[in-house]
């Protein structure tokens, strides 16, 4: 026998546990973001001002996560109510050089991206004389660099003063465990300010489960999942062309290995979002492109590590969202609080065996439908019915 295989080790997760996640649409003025939110949202929040300062306050929306699975459970059960999964978006005004400094309305646009757990980052591509560039010219490298350089700056200020109260804390002395945890945070917060002045995102370190303890209540900028989406123009996005591709995939290789990029014209979807279902399908059909923003929605859950289970029937089909690795009292207490005390057992399938089985009928009569206690980490796409016992008053 060969030797044992270690098991592979589970990168820690950095950002609050939650199921109702957010993300904020983010990039600097005048590159697409509040089109976008419309375009996303279907819902008019007037046309965005071409100057700078357009959107002050983050609007917010909860976008319906497209989901096939989700709609075939429909079709199945035909159910009075029909509850789909849903993602938090806030359309959040653009940075400008400076903003960590407050330049431009820098520290209010800072608290805000600090309040989102993820990042939809819009880079312009497209050239338009009618729409001025913060920066003068259309440079989506430049750009970048602005936006990664602002948040790491605002970070390292941030992390710099709990540096500062960590340092007087630990000056006491002793060795009581709370000193300790002080000593071992001040080892914590010392890697982090090193890394970002090394110029490089918190989001991409190793750290240990007691970092990341350390890490998440500071709410770091640089610490939060990013989608990139690179703004096209119409013809460039039909054709899947522009000059400027490569030099951001070059950019996100070596500043952000990992983060997903995705072509959009925001300029595309918002004729399309102007139309009905049928016509903007029709529209798709004729120029042989499909809208971007199902994929944009689904690849910000998976940053965010965001999975989904369902309840079934014929009086309601509903997809909850969960974080991935939950198990199912947890799970159950996103249904209703009282039903993670009360917690006694989960029956479960998975929508793949109902998918392969054809019907809950052949799944229930081939034994594939199992019963599941407290230890059970649900998995994406799992059907759930909880038994749960009366809550205590």
């Amino acid at each position: 026998m060969g030797p044992k295989k270690a098991p592979e080790e589970k990168k820690i997760l950095l950002g609050r546990p939650g199921n109702s996640l957010t993300s904020g649409i983010v990039g600097l003025a005048n590159v697409g973001k509040s089109t976008l939110f419309q375009a996303i949202t279907k819902c008019s929040l007037g046309n965005p001002a071409n100057f700078p300062y357009a959107t002050i306050d983050p609007e917010e929306a909860r976008v319906i996560v497209p989901d096939e699975r989700f709609d075939d459970l429909v079709q199945r059960y035909k159910p009075k109510s029909v509850v789909p999964a849903n993602l938090t978006v806030y359309d959040i005004a653009g940075l400008t050089r400076g903003a960590s400094t407050g330049a431009g309305l820098g520290n209010a646009f800072l608290s805000h991206i600090r309040a989102v757990d993820a990042i939809f980052q819009v880079v312009r591509c497209f050239d338009d004389a009618e729409i001025i560039h913060v920066e003068g010219d259309v440079d989506p490298i430049r750009d970048l660099d602005i936006i990664s350089e602002e948040l790491r700056i605002k970070d390292i200020e941030f992390v710099e003063k709990s540096h500062e109260k960590l340092v007087k804390d630990t000056r006491r002395g002793g060795q009581s465990l709370e000193m300790k945890k002080m000593k071992e945070e001040l080892a914590t917060v010392e890697k982090i300010i090193e890394m970002l002045k090394a110029g490089k995102d918190v989001r991409k370190g190793n750290w240990t489960p007691k970092e990341v303890e350390v890490i998440n209540p500071l709410f770091l900028l640089t610490a939060k999942p990013v989608v990139y989406l690179v703004n096209l123009s119409e013809k460039d996005f039909i054709r899947q062309k522009n000059k400027h591709i490569p030099k951001i995939a070059a950019w996100i290789k070596e500043h952000a290995t990992g983060d997903p990029i995705i072509p959009i014209s925001v300029s595309f979807e918002e004729r399309l979002a102007s139309m009905s279902d049928e016509e903007a399908a029709e529209e798709c059909k004729n120029i042989g492109v499909n809208s971007a923003l199902p994929k944009v929605i689904v690849t910000m859950r998976k940053a965010l590590n965001l999975g989904s289970f369902f309840t079934t029937g014929t009086d309601e089909v509903r997809q909850w969202t969960i974080r991935n690795g939950t198990k199912a009292p947890q799970a159950a207490g996103v249904i209703h609080g009282d039903f993670e005390k009360t917690f006694i057992q989960a029956v479960v399938y998975n929508y793949k065996t109902l998918k392969e089985e054809g019907d809950e009928a052949t799944v229930k009569a081939k034994g594939k439908i199992m019963t599941k206690g407290k230890d059970y980490v649900v998995e994406d796409g799992d059907i759930l019915l909880i038994k749960a016992g009366a809550a205590k008053a």
